[in-house]
């Protein structure tokens, strides 16, 4: 199959530029990805990440470990290659400058290397380790967002993301314990969740669909329902209460009605209103906003005061039925609350774009998100292929720098990759694998004594 054409280490970059004048701002140009590859992509970091100490400097190492991951990469002619495997970053650096692939997914690790399974039986090679994975897309946002619709988003909607940030890393340190968490940009329109602890990679396909199902609150059924969330029980789960209290209901109130418009026209409250299941509040409701023109202050945001309204009339004490006080939490949860792919996280072996990845429809790169400060984060300031290709030309943000990429806009993300992530990850990793293999020598020692002693 052919590849595309390896670009020459001594290229002039200038040369691109100049042929490709009329390229579109921020756009893909496949001639400046292969620069972008060949200057800018982190390999090093990438081989150290998916290596999880497993680097040949310590008897504990898993020599194949690494050889055994599956990438797959998809060529701008439409071709898409799975099973590739490497067994070194300069094999993995090499091949990926040769084929120069607008897209490069991470498989799982499997029990062989599996760009040979037709050397086994169906059965003898399988999927033995993997990132717990999350996949939040912007789209599935659709019936409550009026700022954007499919693949567009803009800072008005992208809080949904923030917000899914927030409630997931929160959830999957404080509940389920996990300490190496990387969330990515994905060029677009979402983000996605990396979980990287050992604990977490060897998960059978059984407990990720728990992990997944855990989040779950959206029905399974009819996508026409009016009533998409079903909060069940008495009393909301802890993990709801915690993620309502103290991010959702605050989001919702203070960002969301006005930034979505939602109480705005008739077509958008009565998407509300149908999530009431008592015909004469939804009447009294209707009234009194159909009758709003002559009754509203003009200086209040019709959207917060219409929310009001309704908490007021659902909340008050004539209204004695649970399910009636439930409504506000549910609408909150309806509009707020993050969306799941949930059959990416439930299956050892689904592929995720690899992070520093270029998306070739917006030409942006998918680069780490700091979940600490996801509010801060801005998906239209992102570095570009352009624009990384313009701060090449232009000598760099800092000409006095060592490499390409701390001359460029991406080194920032990547210094936040290996010192917020990957160092404390690699140290884990090391501290885990040495701690099983002394165990290991210990109980070795232990029966070779009690053999001794045996034979005595």
């Amino acid at each position: 199959m052919p590849g595309h054409e390896v670009a020459k280490d001594d290229m002039m970059i200038d040369e691109y530029e100049q042929k490709q004048v009329n390229a579109v701002p921020d756009g893909f140009n496949s001639q400046y990805l292969k620069i972008y590859y060949g200057k800018l992509f982190p390999y090093e970091e990438m081989f150290k990440w998916m290596s999880y100490a497993n680097d040949g400097k310590h008897p504990a190492c898993n020599q194949s470990y690494f050889g055994r991951r599956e990438f797959s990469f998809t060529l701008d002619n439409d071709v898409y290659l799975r099973y590739k495997t490497f067994n070194s970053v300069s094999e993995l650096e090499n091949s990926i400058k040769e084929k120069c692939p607008v897209k490069i997914d991470i498989g799982p690790v499997y029990n062989v290397d599996p760009a040979k399974r037709h050397s086994y039986a169906q059965s003898g090679c399988y999927p033995e380790e993997r990132e717990l994975i999350f996949d939040i897309d912007m789209s599935d946002y659709d019936d409550v967002r009026y700022c954007c619709s499919g693949a567009d988003v803009c800072l008005e909607c992208w809080p949904l993301m923030t917000i899914a940030i927030k409630v997931i890393d929160t959830a999957l340190r404080d509940d389920f314990g996990f300490n190496h968490i990387l969330w990515v940009y994905s060029g677009r329109r979402g983000v996605h969740c990396w979980v990287c602890d050992g604990k977490a990679r060897r998960l059978t396909n059984e407990l990720r669909a728990a992990i997944a199902d855990y989040f779950r609150v959206y029905k399974v059924g009819n996508e026409n329902s009016h009533k998409k969330v079903s909060l069940m029980g008495p009393a909301l789960h802890p993990f709801l209460v915690r993620s309502y209290t103290e991010v959702l209901k605050d989001f919702f109130e203070r960002t969301l009605l006005s930034s979505q418009k939602i109480f705005s026209t008739a077509e958008r409250y009565e998407k509300i209103l149908d999530m009431i299941p008592d015909e004469s509040v939804t009447s009294e409701l209707r009234g009194k906003w159909q009758d709003n023109r002559r009754t509203s202050n003009a200086k209040e945001d019709i959207n917060v005061a219409r929310w009001e309204q309704l908490k007021h009339l659902l909340q008050s004490g004539k209204q004695k039925m649970q399910g009636l006080r439930r409504c506000v939490e549910e609408i909150v949860f309806s509009y707020t609350y993050p969306r799941l792919d949930m059959e990416v996280s439930k299956h050892m072996n689904h592929l995720l774009k690899a992070p520093f990845c270029v998306h070739p429809k917006t030409g942006r790169v998918c680069v780490p998100i700091d979940p600490n400060r996801c509010e801060d984060f801005d998906p239209t300031a992102v570095p570009t292929l352009s624009t990384l290709i313009e701060e090449l030309n232009n000598e760099g943000l800092r000409a006095e720098a060592d490499n390409d990429r701390d001359r460029t806009s991406l080194g920032k993300s990547i210094r936040f990759f290996q010192s917020s992530f990957l160092e404390p990850l690699v140290k884990s990793c090391k501290e885990e694998m040495i701690s099983s293999y002394n165990a290991k020598l210990q109980q070795s020692k232990l029966q070779q004594s009690k053999n001794v002693l045996a034979a005595i």
